[in-house]
This record gives structure tokens, C-alpha cells and sequence, in this order.
């Protein structure tokens, strides 16, 4: 900042020129009617090299109340010059908005009346634009067949504009234990990644051989992890080399505004914009998502859906080279 610049340059020459004098300097005594004559004037502008230096260092510490005090202490000083106070009143008022609270003259209770320069007129603040009303939508799901709507994964996607691109989780847990793969099913935004931890005492080999992301861990000891990115957005099925009843779902989504329903069927997406949707309903015993519009206000939405159940379950999952296999094998 020039105007910075400046002032700090004339601080300095201010506080060199009516400072204390060298050390080794030889002192000589001024005429005593002379000197008492000068003395209001090197403190006057001794007091203004101080105000200013102690601003200046103050803005550049980044302590701006404390350099808003300073300039405006500077500014209250009787007779000050006016090209002095032309610089200063542009550097208080940024500090004091910087730096908050009242000016020095607010508190003393003695302020001077604001007057606008004529080159300077008032402008009335822009008020701030209201941001987007976020609601929370809410609901049940029913169907899902016998194993009931928990597990139902809801979407909502924009219906007029793009939906904003989720935020990827990073190390999501997807855990297997007993046996089992915990939890049964997983959403996670798309670019997510997954870490697959082995929580049991004996080997399993995870894989899929899903179009959306086909992989495979290979086998994995207890205590062993290994962690996966899904760039893709689909319907990945887990399954475990070693063990055929093992399996789960892992759905990527491409919104950030999705749930996965509890064992009853409950919902709920929170910071959700106003507007219109489209509904989608995942179910792995749904052979398609079931899909809706929904019209969302300024209050927060509920919600009734429902979803098929009439997939049937294969009694052969494939291992990883996708040969069928019975359900009973592994141990």
C-alpha cells in the first residue's frame, strides 16, 4: 500500500527529527524563550510520529481494533494538518471495520459529527443476498418383499439444473464380521473411498464382479485392510471368495442429498435447497428403483414411499471368476 508506505516513511522521519538526539551527540542548551516557544510543537508532532508508528505496527501485527484506537487518537489531535488527517481517516475507518467495536470518540461520549467529503458522497450498503432455505425431508419406506424396507437407499436429484457434485467421504469403514459384512448396505458419494477391514479370526477374499466398480481384495487375514476408491456412481454387490452366504451392497450416489433408510423404513435428508426433485428409491430386493417428483417449500418435507420387492435372491452367488456356487460352501 502506498499510502502505508508513506506514512510509515513519515512517522520515522518525525520521531528521527524531534526524537531524543544520538548517543555521543553533544548537547547544547537552546535558548530558554525559544525553546519553550517550540516545546508545544515538537510534542504536538512527536505525539503524532507516536500515533501513527503505533498504528502502522499495530495494522502490520494484524491487530486492527488496536490500530483503528491509534489512528483515531491521532485523528481527535487539535490543529492537526490537514493532508495528515486526509491519509489517516481512509486507514481508521478500515481498521475500525476490520477490527470491530466503537471509535475512541463513541466512547468518550464526544463525537464529532460525521461529515461526508464532497468528493466523497455516502453510499447506502448493499444489503447481503439471502442465501438458499435448507429443509430437511423426511419419511418412511415401505415394501422391500420379506426382508422389509430397511436398506432402501433415497436420493434426491435436481429436477430443473444440475445437482452439485457430492463431497467423497475418505477411509468410509465396511467391515466384516461374524461372517457378515457390516454394515449390510453402504452409500457413500461418488469419489469416496472404502476401507475393507477383516474383524474376524479367520481369512476372507472380498470382490465384486459388478459392472459399476468389479474388483478384488484378494485374501485377507485378520486384522488385514485393504481401501478402495469408487469414482463411479452405481450398485456395487460385495461378496466373499471364501464364503458364499456373505454379501452386501455398496450404492455410490452422484448427489449429496441421499439416506439409507433403518430396519423400520425412517429417513431423513437434511440441508436440502428448496425446489423440485426427482425421487429415486433403491431396494436390493426391487428389481427396479421406484421414482417419484417431489416439490419441496420452505418448510421442512415428509415423505411416503414405497418400493417393489419382487427380485428373487440367487441361490448360486458366483465367486470372483463369476462361476455359480451354493450358498452352503465356505465354513
Amino acid at each position: 500500500m502506498k499510502t502505508h508506505s508513506a506514512l510509515t516513511a513519515a512517522s520515522l522521519a518525525l520521531a528521527l527529527a524531534f526524537g531524543p538526539p544520538a548517543q555521543g551527540a553533544k548537547k547544547k542548551r537552546a535558548d530558554p524563550a525559544a525553546e519553550a516557544q517550540l516545546r508545544p510543537l515538537i510534542e504536538k508532532h512527536l505525539t503524532i510520529a507516536h500515533e501513527l508508528t503505533a498504528g502502522l505496527l499495530a495494522w502490520d501485527a494484524g491487530d486492527y481494533a488496536l490500530a483503528a484506537a491509534h489512528f483515531e487518537a491521532l485523528l481527535a489531535l487539535k490543529d492537526l494538518p490537514d493532508d495528515v488527517a486526509a491519509a489517516i481517516k481512509p486507514l481508521a475507518a478500515d481498521a475500525r471495520k476490520k477490527g470491530g467495536g466503537k471509535p475512541v470518540a463513541d466512547q468518550t461520549g464526544t463525537p464529532e459529527p460525521a461529515t461526508p467529503a464532497p468528493d466523497e458522497p455516502e453510499i447506502e450498503a448493499t444489503p447481503k443476498p439471502k442465501g438458499p432455505v435448507l429443509v430437511t425431508v423426511s419419511g418412511s419406506v415401505t415394501g422391500g418383499g420379506a426382508g422389509g424396507p430397511g436398506g432402501a437407499v433415497v436420493t434426491l436429484h435436481r429436477s430443473n439444473g444440475s445437482t452439485p457434485r457430492p463431497t467423497p467421504l475418505s477411509n468410509k469403514p465396511l467391515i466384516q464380521r461374524d461372517k457378515k459384512f457390516l454394515p449390510h448396505v453402504l452409500a457413500v458419494p461418488v469419489g469416496s473411498r472404502v476401507s475393507f477391514r477383516n474383524q474376524d479370526d479367520i481369512f476372507h477374499n472380498v470382490f465384486s464382479i459388478s459392472p459399476a466398480h468389479a474388483f478384488d481384495t484378494g485374501l485377507k487375514r485378520a486384522g488385514d485392510s485393504e481401501t478402495l476408491a469408487f469414482d463411479k456412481p452405481g450398485v456395487v454387490e460385495l461378496l466373499c471368495n471364501i464364503h458364499a452366504s456373505m454379501n452386501a451392497w455398496l450404492v455410490v450416489v452422484d448427489t449429496p442429498w441421499y439416506a439409507v433408510a433403518d430396519g423400520a423404513g425412517a429417513f431423513r435428508i437434511k440441508k436440502v435447497p428448496a425446489g423440485d426433485y426427482d425421487v429415486e428409491v433403491w431396494h436390493e430386493n426391487a428389481s427396479q428403483p421406484a421414482r417419484s417428483k417431489l416439490t419441496i417449500g420452505e418448510e421442512s418435507a415428509a415423505l411416503s414411499l414405497s418400493v417393489g420387492g419382487d427380485k428373487r435372491t440367487n441361490p448360486f452367488p458366483p465367486d470372483k471368476y463369476g462361476k455359480p456356487r451354493q450358498q452352503q460352501l465356505g465354513y
